[in-house]
């Protein structure tokens, strides 16, 4: 590549860091500016047929369709448990485990996030526990920005192994001595799997610590990195108790259930740690000056029946995931799709049924009838929810056909590859027998440009095979350290940090949250580098 290509190459990266993080605009500004201009410089000098583009931004606008409606159901949950009092009463039993903000986030943002990415996973997590975090009072920037980081390490087993089962599935397909769908292929990828977490087991058990100490330096009245750090007993033990089990999952069974029994076993395993006062300081960390009342009514709901919603959104989350009973199937045979877009070889589809978005509608039905809501309460949550989707709409609009275009980049007059895979040639041809370092960067990459771990597994699998072959380093490993940097890429990237914003009510400061974020990901990527160094040789 020259340099005008590596430029095009580079510039869904580049535009997207230089208005959303150093201009500060919002994404609904930013990313329309982003697409505009990536397209052209992909006309100009990758060469890309102007249908090829054409098609990736109505690829693109599909596939934000889908993203659009998992927000809106977990926006209109959200409003409508306001309205029926039961996030009050949720507020009210979280108190009672813990006064403690430090040891909240870590329940809700790391454990019961955990779980919701082994049930969802594609932003789920972030798109509940916010949302949850400031019905507690927590403020907003915080509530999104730790619900991102702790989005990482069960991202690996997240949706039920799909990064694993499907993304590097498919992205290894045709890999030497392994055909695909065999069962020796399938044995790979398992030990590619619990090599992951036994990086992870390392790495990953210190996410809650990084969580707390961010929460009470940035967000604390005394802006202290101390009190977040103190801790550290603590945090470690539920960093332990998320990602010792999950490797035990992965070790008996494979990749799909470690982070949804690893999620289930950590919460309670540390609510019951909490409730005693296991390692926890006798003081509990609070806001100060600005903390908000825990709770400013009396509960109008029981606490079981307030929580069903959520065990529901859980519950038919994992039921509708699993292969083994017909659900699955039922809800994916309704399928709206577009085969070749525009004489391309693009395709998109749409599986309205299947998305998390129409369980969040079912159980927003049930909540009704549950709750007793009124009609005019329904209508005031519709409502919210609408006009809160606004700026939204537009940033994922704009954001999902710039991916497009980046992935589809290998069609082009040029005789170029695609531009991830030009930009993974370069990086692997600048760093020799260091590349495990690199390794985790270029997953990272993936998901930060996709928006999905298993986009960013699909993309580069292959190509991480081929670059351990070249510098001789285990392929294993190298695979593993590929679906770690897909873990920490998911905290940055722009589709996840558009949605959540969102939830919570923060569209336009997707820049501010990336600042935050940006820190745990180059730690995360760089820790599992390290080690992946240490053990590819």
């Amino acid at each position: 590549m020259n340099l005008l290509t590596t430029l095009t190459a580079l510039m869904p990266v580049l535009t997207v860091f230089f208005f959303l993080v150093i201009l500060r605009l919002p994404a609904r500004r930013a990313m329309p500016i982003s697409l505009v201009i990536t397209a052209v410089f992909a006309t100009l000098f990758w060469q890309m047929p102007l249908i090829q583009i054409a098609a990736s931004i109505i690829e693109g606008l599909i596939i934000s369709l889908s993203i659009l409606w998992i927000v809106f159901g977990a926006i209109l949950l959200l409003n409508t448990l306001t309205g029926s009092g039961a996030l009050n009463t949720i507020r009210q039993s979280f108190s009672h485990i813990s006064r403690d903000r430090r040891v909240q986030v870590i329940i809700i943002a790391w454990l019961f996030g955990a779980f919701l990415e082994g049930a969802a996973g594609f932003g789920t997590p972030a798109a509940i526990g916010a949302p949850l975090l400031v019905a507690l009072g927590f403020p907003p920037l915080a509530a999104v920005t730790l619900a991102l980081i702790a989005d990482s390490s069960p991202v690996t087993f997240g949706a039920v192994g799909t990064p694993i089962v499907i993304g590097m599935a498919e992205g290894l397909e045709g890999l030497a001595g392994l055909p695909a769908g065999g069962e020796e292929f399938f044995t790979f990828l398992r030990a590619v799997a619990v090599q992951a977490v036994q990086i992870d087991v390392l790495i990953g058990s210190l996410i809650p610590l990084i969580m707390v100490a961010l929460l009470t330096r940035f967000f604390g009245q005394n802006k202290s990195w101390r009190e977040g750090l103190v801790l550290w007993p603590f945090a470690l033990f539920a960093g332990l108790s998320f990602t010792l089990p999950a490797l035990l999952v992965a070790t008996l069974f494979g990749p799909e259930f470690p982070s949804i029994l690893g999620g289930l076993i950590g919460l309670g395993v540390v609510i019951t740690a909490a409730r005693r006062g296991f390692l926890l300081p006798a003081e509990p960390w609070t806001f100060g000056r600005n903390e908000k009342p825990t709770f400013d009514q009396p509960a109008t709901l029981p606490l079981p029946l307030a929580w069903l919603p959520y065990l529901l959104v859980a519950g038919l989350l994992v039921l509708t995931r699993l292969d083994a009973l017909p659900l699955k199937g039922w809800l994916q045979s309704v399928r709206f799709s577009w085969v070749g877009i525009l004489g391309t070889e693009i395709n998109a589809a749409i599986e309205p049924l299947y998305l998390p978005g129409s369980i969040f509608l079912l159980v927003v039905l049930a909540t009704v009838w549950l709750h007793r809501l009124s009609r005019n309460q329904l209508r005031q949550a519709f409502s919210a929810s609408a006009t809160m989707l606004t700026g939204t709409a537009i940033a994922l609009a704009t954001a999902l056909p710039m991916v497009r275009i980046f992935i589809h980049s290998g069609v082009n007059g040029a005789g170029l590859d695609s531009m991830p895979i030009e930009l993974a040639a370069l990086a692997v041809a600048g760093t020799g027998p260091a590349w495990p370092l690199a390794a985790p960067l270029i997953g990272s990459l993936g998901s930060f440009i996709s928006g999905s771990a298993t986009f960013s597994n699909m993309m580069f699998s292959l190509f991480q095979v081929s670059a351990a072959q070249q510098v001789g380093a285990s392929t294993q490993v190298v695979l593993a350290l590929q679906a770690l940097g897909a873990n920490a890429g998911n905290m940055i990237c722009v589709v996840n940090v558009v949605a959540a914003a969102s939830v919570v009510g923060l569209a336009g400061q997707e820049g501010r949250i990336i600042r935050f974020t940006l820190g745990p990901m180059l730690y995360y990527s760089l820790a599992a580098g390290l080690l992946g160094l240490l053990l590819a040789y």
